[in-house]
């Protein structure tokens, strides 16, 4: 019986790739394939720096407004709460009018916010920009992935799934050096000026890029059959609802698992204590818990970043070898794993170590979801799903530093700090047992979400609930792809 169980998850032979396929379908890409994949990866990454150029600079924020950490990331909050609402927005906008122009307002609108953020002189105007901002922010996730990934082979979708991920990664990297070298120079405002120029720049790109030849089939579809735009995505809207609200259910509790095994392993900290000076509760569970010093914990921190980079590649891949419900499993299987390395030794290159390998579970599992969203989406939505149930996932998630600041306020732990015995939060216990129950509900989720692997994007009209079955009347990707570049 488990064996049987097991080979339900593990995708049929056909839909499987071989290395020569891989390979293969590398060496067929057109140029406009590699540029929408890459212009979607460019706008995600910029979307990780716009963001997290506030909690890079926290401190500084809270000197320039007299606020306290805790008031200055209620900026944060907005941000979180309001980006289910951009999702709504351009998804629909996007799956309606195209791939391109929603994408390209979409990050010049970022851009603006960015641009004007640096300019505020009261701590007002910087919250209800950043109110903003997570409305713009909200709309890129779904854009970026659909761009990214509707228009590659088959073959090709789990390895950029994972790269496409890891693109906040880069992001959040750039951010991070750009804070340690200008911000020090010239102060706050020269990292969002900088986002905003970064972002500027990737809307020009997408502008450059041709719009997605899948979208554009869809729509030759609909005019030669007459269909009338407005009223038919209306209709389709009220279809999907009613056809895939259990698969929206599906979708929204294994994205706030994920979003907590994410933020629980590397969440918030300045939330909770307002001496903390890094951006995730890792570092500062290195200092208080394990007595790091401030340097070292940031080293391990880079060190878990790049297992976090090397995991979502991977696990994007070998989802496409063994499937994407099953890669999911195994990688948060991976960081149950390691969960005792993460939280038990003490020294610097054992937790270093730990770091990594937990990333390396927690963001392979992320490396899925991209295309895992995408082949679960119905056709007609494949902006607007992915992203409305990403964002909500992540509001759902937002309480996770606020869940481990509790755990640390009761849960206490010595350390020897400067001779002395002092009581500190234990944050090694609380994350432990955070991150373990977060895994096994991932785990459950993950088994009973439905899978789609290997599905055809070009299938563009599902929403009465039945599944095309007939390949062969509608065009193939390769033939798209070809039409495109003629």
């Amino acid at each position: 019986m488990p064996s049987r169980f097991i080979r339900e998850l593990i995708p049929r032979r056909e839909a499987r790739t071989s290395l020569g396929g891989v390979v293969a379908a590398l060496k067929s890409l057109t140029w406009v394939q590699w540029a929408q994949f890459w212009s979607g990866w460019f706008a995600w990454a910029c979307d990780a720096i716009d963001y997290v150029a506030v909690s890079l600079t926290v401190p500084r924020l809270s000197t320039q407004f007299g606020k306290s950490t805790s008031a200055i990331t209620t900026a944060l909050t907005l941000t979180l709460l309001l980006r289910s609402v951009g999702a709504v927005i351009f998804g629909m906008i996007s799956d309606r009018y195209g791939r391109k122009w929603p994408l390209v307002v979409n990050l010049l609108i970022c851009c603006v916010i960015e641009l004007g953020t640096g300019f505020v002189d009261t701590f007002s105007q910087f919250l209800a920009l950043r109110a903003l901002f997570g409305i713009a922010m909200g709309g890129i996730w779904g854009l970026s992935s659909s761009s990214a990934l509707e228009n590659l082979p088959v073959e090709l979708r789990g390895l950029a799934s994972g790269i496409l991920q890891e693109g906040y990664i880069v992001g959040y990297i750039f951010a991070a050096v750009v804070n340690l070298t200008l911000v020090a120079q010239y102060g706050w405002r020269s990292l969002f000026w900088t986002g905003a120029g970064i972002t500027f720049f990737a809307a020009v790109v997408r502008a450059l890029v041709p719009e997605s030849p899948f979208f554009l089939h869809v729509k030759e579809q609909e005019k030669e059959k007459g269909t009338d735009t407005s009223q038919s995505f209306l209709r389709k809207t009220k279809e999907m609802l009613k056809h895939h609200w259990l698969l929206c259910i599906y979708a929204v509790l294994l994205m706030s698992g994920l979003n907590f095994l994410s933020h629980g392993s590397q969440a918030c900290s300045y939330t909770m204590y307002e001496h903390a000076l890094d951006n995730d509760l890792f570092p500062t569970y290195l200092q208080i818990t394990k007595g790091f010093s401030a340097h070292d914990a940031t080293v391990a921190t880079i060190i878990s970043n790049c297992g976090a980079s090397v995991g979502g590649a991977m696990g994007g891949w070998g989802s496409q070898y063994i499937g994407r419900r099953l890669m999911i499993i195994c990688c948060v299987l991976l960081v149950g794993v390691f969960i005792p390395l993460w939280v038990l030794p003490s020294s610097f290159s054992a937790l270093s170590a730990g770091g990594f390998c937990v990333q390396v579970g927690v963001q392979g599992a992320w490396g899925v979801i991209p295309i895992q969203l995408a082949e679960m989406s119905p056709p007609a939505f494949r902006a607007t799903f992915p992203g409305v149930v990403y964002q909500l996932g992540n509001m759902v998630a937002a309480a996770s530093a606020q869940i481990e600041a509790t755990g640390g306020d009761n849960l206490k732990t010595t350390i020897m700090e400067n001779g002395v015995l002092t009581v500190v939060p234990d944050y090694a216990t609380v994350q432990a047992i955070f991150i373990g129950s977060v895994a096994i509900f991932v785990i459950v989720i993950a088994l009973i979400v439905p899978e789609k692997h290997g599905s055809h994007f070009d299938d563009a009209d599902d929403t009465d609930g039945e599944e095309a079955t007939d390949h062969k009347s509608q065009m193939s990707s390769r033939e798209v792809d070809e039409k495109s570049s003629a």
